[in-house]
Protein backbone atom coordinates (compact mmCIF):
# COMPACT_ATOMS: atom_id res chain seq x y z
CA UNK A 1 0.00 0.00 0.00
CA UNK A 2 2.97 2.04 1.01
CA UNK A 3 4.39 1.86 -2.70
CA UNK A 4 1.19 2.66 -4.45
CA UNK A 5 0.41 5.92 -2.30
CA UNK A 6 1.97 7.38 -5.18
CA UNK A 7 -0.89 10.14 -5.63
CA UNK A 8 -1.69 8.10 -9.35
CA UNK A 9 -5.24 6.90 -9.37
CA UNK A 10 -5.47 3.42 -7.36
CA UNK A 11 -7.51 0.41 -8.34
CA UNK A 12 -7.52 -2.47 -5.20
CA UNK A 13 -8.09 -6.15 -6.85
CA UNK A 14 -8.10 -9.20 -5.27
CA UNK A 15 -7.70 -12.45 -7.54
CA UNK A 16 -8.94 -15.94 -5.93
CA UNK A 17 -6.54 -17.77 -7.67
CA UNK A 18 -7.99 -21.73 -7.10
CA UNK A 19 -5.85 -23.12 -10.12
CA UNK A 20 -2.76 -22.58 -9.53
CA UNK A 21 -3.50 -23.70 -5.68
CA UNK A 22 -4.49 -26.92 -6.75
CA UNK A 23 -5.10 -29.20 -4.31
CA UNK A 24 -3.74 -26.44 -1.29
CA UNK A 25 -6.99 -24.65 -2.82
CA UNK A 26 -8.57 -23.01 0.74
CA UNK A 27 -10.86 -25.53 2.41
CA UNK A 28 -14.10 -24.65 4.02
CA UNK A 29 -13.28 -22.70 6.88
CA UNK A 30 -10.83 -20.26 5.43
CA UNK A 31 -13.58 -19.97 2.65
CA UNK A 32 -16.11 -18.84 4.86
CA UNK A 33 -13.30 -16.89 6.69
CA UNK A 34 -12.05 -15.17 3.45
CA UNK A 35 -15.77 -14.34 2.72
CA UNK A 36 -16.12 -12.11 5.93
CA UNK A 37 -12.56 -10.60 5.76
CA UNK A 38 -13.13 -9.24 1.59
CA UNK A 39 -16.32 -7.97 2.78
CA UNK A 40 -14.71 -6.17 5.93
CA UNK A 41 -11.74 -4.90 3.37
CA UNK A 42 -14.47 -3.84 0.85
CA UNK A 43 -16.43 -1.62 3.41
CA UNK A 44 -12.66 -0.54 4.84
CA UNK A 45 -11.91 0.66 1.05
CA UNK A 46 -14.97 2.08 0.77
CA UNK A 47 -14.59 4.78 3.23
CA UNK A 48 -11.88 6.14 1.54
CA UNK A 49 -13.70 5.92 -1.75
CA UNK A 50 -11.86 2.92 -3.63
CA UNK A 51 -14.07 0.32 -4.52
CA UNK A 52 -12.56 -3.42 -4.06
CA UNK A 53 -12.36 -5.33 -7.43
CA UNK A 54 -12.66 -9.21 -7.34
CA UNK A 55 -11.25 -11.87 -10.23
CA UNK A 56 -11.25 -15.40 -9.73
CA UNK A 57 -9.02 -17.58 -11.67
CA UNK A 58 -5.22 -17.45 -12.65
CA UNK A 59 -4.30 -14.83 -11.34
CA UNK A 60 -1.83 -14.04 -14.20
CA UNK A 61 -4.90 -13.79 -16.66
CA UNK A 62 -6.53 -12.14 -13.79
CA UNK A 63 -3.65 -9.52 -13.63
CA UNK A 64 -3.20 -9.24 -17.07
CA UNK A 65 -6.41 -8.48 -18.44
CA UNK A 66 -7.12 -5.73 -16.05
CA UNK A 67 -3.79 -4.11 -16.50
CA UNK A 68 -4.75 -4.37 -20.06
CA UNK A 69 -7.95 -3.09 -19.82
CA UNK A 70 -7.23 0.12 -17.59
CA UNK A 71 -4.03 1.31 -19.09
CA UNK A 72 -2.26 0.85 -15.52
CA UNK A 73 1.46 1.57 -14.89
CA UNK A 74 2.22 -0.23 -11.81
CA UNK A 75 1.07 -3.42 -9.72
CA UNK A 76 2.07 -3.93 -6.73
CA UNK A 77 1.14 -7.01 -3.75
CA UNK A 78 2.55 -8.70 -0.78
CA UNK A 79 4.55 -11.79 -1.27
CA UNK A 80 2.81 -15.31 -0.57
CA UNK A 81 5.41 -17.98 0.39
CA UNK A 82 3.52 -21.69 -0.86
CA UNK A 83 5.43 -22.76 -3.49
CA UNK A 84 2.91 -22.59 -5.84
CA UNK A 85 2.92 -18.59 -5.24
CA UNK A 86 6.15 -17.97 -5.60
CA UNK A 87 6.29 -19.60 -8.87
CA UNK A 88 2.98 -18.00 -10.01
CA UNK A 89 4.10 -14.45 -8.55
CA UNK A 90 7.77 -15.01 -10.53
CA UNK A 91 5.98 -15.40 -13.68
CA UNK A 92 3.52 -12.19 -13.36
CA UNK A 93 6.26 -10.23 -11.91
CA UNK A 94 8.64 -11.37 -15.49
CA UNK A 95 5.32 -10.89 -18.03
CA UNK A 96 4.53 -7.54 -16.34
CA UNK A 97 8.06 -6.02 -16.60
CA UNK A 98 8.22 -7.26 -20.56
CA UNK A 99 5.28 -5.28 -21.18
CA UNK A 100 7.52 -2.02 -19.30
CA UNK A 101 4.47 -2.40 -16.66
CA UNK A 102 6.39 -1.22 -13.11
CA UNK A 103 5.57 -4.55 -11.00
CA UNK A 104 7.02 -4.86 -7.29
CA UNK A 105 6.21 -7.61 -4.25
CA UNK A 106 6.52 -6.63 -0.65
CA UNK A 107 7.06 -8.86 2.36
CA UNK A 108 3.78 -7.79 4.53
CA UNK A 109 3.50 -11.58 5.93
CA UNK A 110 6.80 -12.46 7.63
CA UNK A 111 9.51 -10.54 10.37
CA UNK A 112 12.19 -11.66 8.40
CA UNK A 113 12.72 -12.21 4.19
CA UNK A 114 13.62 -16.00 4.00
CA UNK A 115 16.35 -15.92 1.60
CA UNK A 116 18.05 -13.62 4.08
CA UNK A 117 18.04 -15.77 7.00
CA UNK A 118 20.69 -17.97 7.30
CA UNK A 119 23.23 -20.12 9.59
CA UNK A 120 26.59 -20.23 9.42
CA UNK A 121 26.75 -22.59 6.32
CA UNK A 122 24.60 -19.89 4.33
CA UNK A 123 21.94 -22.36 4.23
CA UNK A 124 18.61 -22.39 5.87
CA UNK A 125 18.03 -23.37 9.27
CA UNK A 126 16.78 -26.48 10.24
CA UNK A 127 16.32 -26.18 14.22
CA UNK A 128 14.32 -23.60 15.81
CA UNK A 129 16.42 -22.38 18.71
CA UNK A 130 19.50 -21.13 16.91
CA UNK A 131 16.61 -20.24 14.35
CA UNK A 132 15.03 -17.61 17.06
CA UNK A 133 18.38 -16.25 18.42
CA UNK A 134 19.22 -14.64 15.00
CA UNK A 135 16.25 -13.94 14.92
CA UNK A 136 16.71 -11.40 17.81
CA UNK A 137 20.04 -11.06 17.43
CA UNK A 138 18.77 -9.21 13.93
CA UNK A 139 18.11 -5.76 13.44
CA UNK A 140 14.37 -5.46 14.00
CA UNK A 141 11.64 -5.73 11.91
CA UNK A 142 10.57 -2.72 10.66
CA UNK A 143 7.75 -0.57 12.09
CA UNK A 144 4.41 -0.62 10.60
CA UNK A 145 3.77 2.64 8.94
CA UNK A 146 -0.10 4.14 9.43
CA UNK A 147 -2.89 3.47 7.81
CA UNK A 148 -3.48 5.95 4.81
CA UNK A 149 -5.97 8.63 5.47
CA UNK A 150 -7.28 9.05 2.15
CA UNK A 151 -6.43 7.68 -1.51
CA UNK A 152 -6.93 8.13 -4.68
CA UNK A 153 -9.45 6.24 -6.66
CA UNK A 154 -9.18 4.55 -10.27
CA UNK A 155 -12.32 3.86 -12.11
CA UNK A 156 -12.66 0.20 -11.64
CA UNK A 157 -14.04 -2.14 -14.75
CA UNK A 158 -16.59 -4.78 -14.36
CA UNK A 159 -16.20 -7.19 -11.22
CA UNK A 160 -17.26 -10.46 -9.74
CA UNK A 161 -19.45 -10.11 -6.16
CA UNK A 162 -18.53 -12.22 -3.44
CA UNK A 163 -21.71 -13.98 -3.64
CA UNK A 164 -21.24 -15.02 -6.74
CA UNK A 165 -18.09 -16.95 -5.61
CA UNK A 166 -19.97 -19.11 -2.99
CA UNK A 167 -17.52 -18.94 -0.41
CA UNK A 168 -20.06 -19.72 2.57
CA UNK A 169 -20.92 -23.30 3.99
CA UNK A 170 -24.03 -24.92 2.12
CA UNK A 171 -24.65 -26.35 5.97
CA UNK A 172 -25.52 -22.59 7.43
CA UNK A 173 -25.77 -24.31 11.13
CA UNK A 174 -22.19 -25.77 10.71
CA UNK A 175 -20.95 -22.08 10.46
CA UNK A 176 -22.81 -20.95 13.28
CA UNK A 177 -20.05 -21.46 16.01
CA UNK A 178 -17.28 -19.56 13.20
CA UNK A 179 -20.06 -16.54 13.53
CA UNK A 180 -19.97 -16.95 17.67
CA UNK A 181 -16.81 -16.31 18.09
CA UNK A 182 -14.45 -14.85 15.21
CA UNK A 183 -14.87 -11.53 13.89
CA UNK A 184 -13.37 -11.31 10.51
CA UNK A 185 -11.40 -8.45 9.09
CA UNK A 186 -8.35 -5.45 10.34
CA UNK A 187 -11.07 -4.27 13.23
CA UNK A 188 -11.49 -7.34 14.43
CA UNK A 189 -8.00 -8.53 13.93
CA UNK A 190 -6.59 -4.83 15.82
CA UNK A 191 -9.54 -5.42 18.87
CA UNK A 192 -7.96 -9.24 19.54
CA UNK A 193 -4.71 -7.71 19.77
CA UNK A 194 -5.07 -4.97 21.95
CA UNK A 195 -7.08 -6.86 24.31
CA UNK A 196 -4.21 -9.54 24.12
CA UNK A 197 -1.84 -6.95 24.94
CA UNK A 198 -2.96 -5.17 27.71
CA UNK A 199 -4.54 -8.11 29.79
CA UNK A 200 -3.21 -11.32 28.74
CA UNK A 201 0.39 -11.34 27.36
CA UNK A 202 2.33 -11.41 30.76
CA UNK A 203 0.28 -14.53 31.90
CA UNK A 204 1.18 -16.18 28.28
CA UNK A 205 4.56 -18.56 29.24
CA UNK A 206 1.75 -20.23 31.81
CA UNK A 207 -1.72 -19.59 31.40
CA UNK A 208 -1.49 -20.59 27.16
CA UNK A 209 -1.16 -24.44 27.80
CA UNK A 210 -4.82 -24.71 29.81
CA UNK A 211 -7.29 -25.41 27.60
CA UNK A 212 -10.53 -23.86 29.03
CA UNK A 213 -8.78 -20.37 30.10
CA UNK A 214 -8.71 -17.13 27.21
CA UNK A 215 -4.22 -17.75 27.61
CA UNK A 216 -4.08 -17.89 23.57
CA UNK A 217 -4.11 -14.74 21.65
CA UNK A 218 -6.19 -15.97 18.62
CA UNK A 219 -4.46 -14.19 15.96
CA UNK A 220 -3.61 -17.05 13.66
CA UNK A 221 -6.33 -16.54 11.15
CA UNK A 222 -6.19 -12.57 11.06
CA UNK A 223 -2.16 -13.12 10.10
CA UNK A 224 -2.40 -15.81 8.18
CA UNK A 225 -5.06 -13.47 5.74
CA UNK A 226 -2.76 -10.42 6.12
CA UNK A 227 -5.65 -8.83 8.48
CA UNK A 228 -2.42 -7.68 10.91
CA UNK A 229 1.01 -8.06 10.07
CA UNK A 230 3.52 -9.59 11.94
CA UNK A 231 5.16 -6.39 12.46
CA UNK A 232 2.35 -4.98 14.05
CA UNK A 233 2.17 -7.61 16.92
CA UNK A 234 5.95 -7.51 16.96
CA UNK A 235 6.14 -3.71 17.79
CA UNK A 236 2.92 -3.76 20.29
CA UNK A 237 3.45 -6.75 22.29
CA UNK A 238 6.57 -5.17 23.03
CA UNK A 239 5.69 -1.71 23.83
CA UNK A 240 3.13 -3.31 26.11
CA UNK A 241 5.28 -6.17 28.10
CA UNK A 242 8.47 -6.20 26.83
CA UNK A 243 10.87 -8.92 28.13
CA UNK A 244 7.83 -10.29 29.34
CA UNK A 245 6.30 -10.74 26.17
CA UNK A 246 9.08 -12.81 24.99
CA UNK A 247 7.14 -16.24 25.71
CA UNK A 248 4.71 -15.06 22.74
CA UNK A 249 6.84 -13.57 20.50
CA UNK A 250 8.85 -16.90 20.32
CA UNK A 251 5.84 -18.62 19.40
CA UNK A 252 5.49 -15.77 16.63
CA UNK A 253 9.06 -16.96 16.19
CA UNK A 254 7.59 -20.54 15.21
CA UNK A 255 5.37 -19.73 12.63
CA UNK A 256 8.03 -17.79 10.95
CA UNK A 257 10.29 -20.63 11.28
CA UNK A 258 7.53 -22.77 9.20
CA UNK A 259 7.21 -20.79 6.62
CA UNK A 260 11.33 -20.47 5.85
CA UNK A 261 11.03 -24.33 6.08
CA UNK A 262 8.32 -24.29 3.85
CA UNK A 263 10.73 -21.98 1.13
CA UNK A 264 13.43 -24.27 1.51
CA UNK A 265 11.58 -27.39 1.45
CA UNK A 266 8.77 -27.16 -1.12
CA UNK A 267 7.52 -30.43 -0.90
CA UNK A 268 6.87 -30.14 3.31
CA UNK A 269 3.26 -30.65 2.78
CA UNK A 270 3.70 -33.70 0.92
CA UNK A 271 6.76 -35.42 2.15
CA UNK A 272 8.57 -36.00 5.51
CA UNK A 273 11.38 -33.99 5.62
CA UNK A 274 12.92 -36.44 7.54
CA UNK A 275 12.98 -38.98 4.37
CA UNK A 276 13.22 -42.16 6.71
CA UNK A 277 9.64 -41.80 7.45
CA UNK A 278 8.56 -41.66 3.89
CA UNK A 279 8.97 -45.59 4.98
CA UNK A 280 7.02 -45.44 7.80
CA UNK A 281 4.62 -48.87 7.96
CA UNK A 282 1.40 -46.71 8.39
CA UNK A 283 -1.96 -48.32 8.64
CA UNK A 284 -4.97 -47.40 6.84
CA UNK A 285 -8.18 -47.81 8.87
CA UNK A 286 -10.96 -45.76 7.46
CA UNK A 287 -13.20 -46.67 10.77
CA UNK A 288 -10.65 -45.12 13.35
CA UNK A 289 -10.30 -42.11 11.10
CA UNK A 290 -13.46 -41.05 11.11
CA UNK A 291 -13.80 -41.75 14.83
CA UNK A 292 -10.81 -39.58 15.29
CA UNK A 293 -12.54 -36.47 12.73
CA UNK A 294 -15.60 -36.96 14.54
CA UNK A 295 -14.41 -37.22 18.13
CA UNK A 296 -15.84 -39.91 19.01
CA UNK A 297 -12.07 -42.13 20.20
CA UNK A 298 -13.14 -42.60 23.48
CA UNK A 299 -10.46 -40.25 24.90
CA UNK A 300 -12.70 -37.33 26.21
CA UNK A 301 -9.49 -34.72 25.53
CA UNK A 302 -9.20 -36.17 21.93
CA UNK A 303 -12.61 -35.79 21.18
CA UNK A 304 -13.24 -32.29 22.83
CA UNK A 305 -10.69 -31.30 20.53
CA UNK A 306 -11.59 -32.39 17.58
CA UNK A 307 -15.25 -31.45 18.00
CA UNK A 308 -13.99 -27.91 18.89
CA UNK A 309 -12.33 -27.81 15.73
CA UNK A 310 -16.02 -28.70 14.00
CA UNK A 311 -17.74 -25.96 15.94
CA UNK A 312 -15.34 -23.41 16.24
CA UNK A 313 -13.01 -23.74 13.47
CA UNK A 314 -10.13 -23.84 15.29
CA UNK A 315 -8.43 -25.65 18.14
CA UNK A 316 -6.42 -25.12 21.01
CA UNK A 317 -2.27 -25.64 20.87
CA UNK A 318 -2.09 -28.01 23.35
CA UNK A 319 -4.92 -29.77 21.93
CA UNK A 320 -3.71 -30.16 18.41
CA UNK A 321 -0.79 -31.56 20.10
CA UNK A 322 -2.38 -34.52 21.72
CA UNK A 323 -5.07 -34.78 18.87
CA UNK A 324 -2.64 -35.14 16.21
CA UNK A 325 -0.03 -37.13 18.25
CA UNK A 326 -3.22 -39.75 19.14
CA UNK A 327 -3.63 -39.83 15.05
CA UNK A 328 -0.26 -40.45 14.01
CA UNK A 329 0.53 -42.53 16.89
CA UNK A 330 -2.23 -44.44 18.93
CA UNK A 331 -3.89 -44.73 15.66
CA UNK A 332 -0.74 -44.55 13.42
CA UNK A 333 -2.27 -43.32 10.24
CA UNK A 334 -0.57 -41.36 8.15
CA UNK A 335 0.29 -37.80 9.01
CA UNK A 336 -0.92 -36.34 5.81
CA UNK A 337 -4.88 -37.20 6.45
CA UNK A 338 -4.64 -35.37 9.67
CA UNK A 339 -2.72 -32.76 7.78
CA UNK A 340 -5.95 -32.32 5.38
CA UNK A 341 -8.54 -32.27 8.12
CA UNK A 342 -6.93 -29.66 9.66
CA UNK A 343 -6.47 -27.79 5.87
CA UNK A 344 -10.27 -28.83 5.61
CA UNK A 345 -11.75 -27.42 8.80
CA UNK A 346 -9.24 -24.60 10.31
CA UNK A 347 -10.10 -20.88 9.93
CA UNK A 348 -6.29 -20.58 10.36
CA UNK A 349 -5.25 -23.16 8.11
CA UNK A 350 -1.97 -22.18 6.86
CA UNK A 351 0.30 -24.74 4.48
CA UNK A 352 3.36 -23.49 6.49
CA UNK A 353 2.56 -23.95 9.82
CA UNK A 354 -0.31 -26.76 8.53
CA UNK A 355 2.56 -28.91 7.55
CA UNK A 356 5.72 -28.24 9.96
CA UNK A 357 3.21 -28.87 13.16
CA UNK A 358 2.14 -32.20 11.56
CA UNK A 359 5.88 -33.08 10.99
CA UNK A 360 6.93 -32.08 14.65
CA UNK A 361 4.24 -33.98 16.34
CA UNK A 362 4.94 -37.10 13.62
CA UNK A 363 8.27 -37.05 14.85
CA UNK A 364 9.54 -36.38 10.89
CA UNK A 365 9.68 -32.79 10.31
CA UNK A 366 12.63 -30.13 11.06
CA UNK A 367 13.73 -29.81 14.54
CA UNK A 368 10.63 -32.15 15.64
CA UNK A 369 9.84 -33.82 18.76
CA UNK A 370 11.19 -37.64 18.83
CA UNK A 371 9.10 -40.11 17.49
CA UNK A 372 9.15 -41.83 20.80
CA UNK A 373 7.32 -39.12 22.10
CA UNK A 374 3.54 -40.45 22.14
CA UNK A 375 1.12 -37.71 24.26
CA UNK A 376 -0.76 -39.70 27.13
CA UNK A 377 -4.25 -37.77 26.47
CA UNK A 378 -5.48 -39.02 30.04
CA UNK A 379 -2.55 -37.31 31.74
CA UNK A 380 -2.58 -34.49 29.41
CA UNK A 381 -6.11 -33.81 30.43
CA UNK A 382 -5.78 -34.35 34.21
CA UNK A 383 -2.50 -31.79 33.77
CA UNK A 384 -3.79 -29.17 31.52
CA UNK A 385 -7.75 -29.28 32.01
CA UNK A 386 -7.70 -30.63 36.12
CA UNK A 387 -11.35 -29.94 36.26
CA UNK A 388 -12.48 -31.21 33.07
CA UNK A 389 -13.91 -28.07 31.85
CA UNK A 390 -12.86 -28.26 28.44
CA UNK A 391 -14.24 -31.52 28.13
CA UNK A 392 -17.28 -30.57 29.51
CA UNK A 393 -18.03 -27.61 27.33
CA UNK A 394 -17.38 -29.74 24.10
CA UNK A 395 -18.13 -33.15 25.12
CA UNK A 396 -21.32 -32.49 26.58
CA UNK A 397 -22.21 -36.42 27.33
CA UNK A 398 -19.60 -36.40 29.75
CA UNK A 399 -20.71 -33.35 32.08
CA UNK A 400 -22.17 -35.00 34.53
CA UNK A 401 -18.82 -37.13 35.62
CA UNK A 402 -16.76 -35.83 38.52
CA UNK A 403 -13.36 -34.39 38.09
CA UNK A 404 -11.64 -37.39 39.06
CA UNK A 405 -13.49 -39.50 36.08
CA UNK A 406 -13.82 -36.71 33.49
CA UNK A 407 -10.34 -37.68 31.53
CA UNK A 408 -10.79 -41.70 32.31
CA UNK A 409 -14.17 -42.45 32.50
CA UNK A 410 -14.12 -46.14 31.85
CA UNK A 411 -12.10 -46.40 35.14
CA UNK A 412 -15.29 -44.38 36.71
CA UNK A 413 -17.50 -46.69 39.08
CA UNK A 414 -21.03 -48.03 37.75
CA UNK A 415 -22.69 -45.84 40.08
CA UNK A 416 -20.74 -42.27 38.88
CA UNK A 417 -21.83 -43.30 35.28
CA UNK A 418 -25.29 -43.59 36.23
CA UNK A 419 -25.76 -40.46 37.95
CA UNK A 420 -23.59 -38.78 35.35
CA UNK A 421 -25.50 -40.52 32.78
CA UNK A 422 -23.21 -41.84 30.64
CA UNK A 423 -24.02 -45.37 29.25
CA UNK A 424 -20.63 -46.42 27.12
CA UNK A 425 -21.52 -47.91 23.65
CA UNK A 426 -24.19 -45.71 23.48
CA UNK A 427 -23.76 -41.98 24.69
CA UNK A 428 -20.47 -42.43 24.98
CA UNK A 429 -17.54 -44.70 23.09
CA UNK A 430 -15.49 -47.14 24.59
CA UNK A 431 -12.14 -45.95 23.72
CA UNK A 432 -11.31 -47.37 20.74
CA UNK A 433 -7.49 -48.37 21.15
CA UNK A 434 -5.46 -48.88 24.40
CA UNK A 435 -3.09 -46.18 25.42
CA UNK A 436 -0.45 -48.86 26.90
CA UNK A 437 -0.74 -51.02 23.65
CA UNK A 438 -0.82 -48.29 21.13
CA UNK A 439 2.06 -46.89 22.73
CA UNK A 440 3.92 -50.02 22.07
CA UNK A 441 2.81 -50.47 18.55
CA UNK A 442 3.85 -47.21 17.58
CA UNK A 443 7.40 -47.81 18.98
CA UNK A 444 7.60 -51.09 17.20
CA UNK A 445 6.84 -49.12 13.77
CA UNK A 446 9.41 -46.63 14.62
CA UNK A 447 12.27 -49.57 15.01
CA UNK A 448 10.84 -51.09 12.01
CA UNK A 449 11.22 -47.91 10.43
CA UNK A 450 14.93 -47.74 11.46
CA UNK A 451 15.40 -51.18 11.02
Amino acid sequence: MAAALSGAPLLALYVLDDENAGAWRMGAASRWWLHHSLASLSRDLAQLGVRLMLKRGRAEFAVESVVAETGAGAVYWNRLYEPWAMRRDSEIKAGLRARGVTAESFNGALLFEPAKMRNKQAEAFRVFSPFWRACLAAEGPETPLPAPSQLNPASAPASDTLDDWRLLPTRPDWAGGLRDIWRPGEDGARARLADFARVRVRDYKVARDYMAGEGVSRLSPHLHFGEISPRRVWAEINAAAGEAGLPYLRELGWREFCHHLLVANPDMPERALDARFNDFPWRYDEDAFIAWKRGRTGYPLVDAAMRELWITGYMHNRARMVAASFLVKHLLLPWQEGERWFWDTLVDADLANNSGGWQWVAGCGADAAPYFRVFNPVLQGEKFDPEGVYVRRFVPELAGLDARWIHRPWEAPESALREAGVAFGDSYPHPIVDHNEARKRALAAFEEMRG
